[in-house]
């Protein structure tokens, strides 16, 4: 059910609800009220949790980024040890 819909279906319910003897509308309305009530809790908590899924999708495409910089790094300094005609890896014959 999108958010028309539920709008629409409280709004139905409210106006049948004042149809209703006095006794019964206060206690009806009461619930109409405290089901509308948790219903923007439930859109804010949504709301909320789509965000932060949002930024956590952000920081792992940051860190997926960074990754494949360092490989890539490490990849070239691996081939400018390899083509060191020293060869300064700290592997000298005294």
């Amino acid at each position: 059910m999108n958010e028309a819909e539920f709008q629409k279906r409280l709004a139905e319910l409210v106006a049948e609800i004042e149809t209703l003897p006095d006794g019964e509308r206060d206690r009806l309305r009461k619930l109409a009220d405290e089901t509308k009530d948790r219903h923007e809790q439930i859109k804010k908590s949504v709301t909320s949790l789509q965000e932060s899924i949002d930024f956590l999708r952000l920081g792992i495409k940051y860190l997926l980024f960074d990754l494949e910089a360092t490989r890539r790094e490490n990849g070239y300094l691996r081939k400018m040890l390899e083509q060191d005609p020293n060869n300064n890896s700290g592997n000298k014959e005294e």
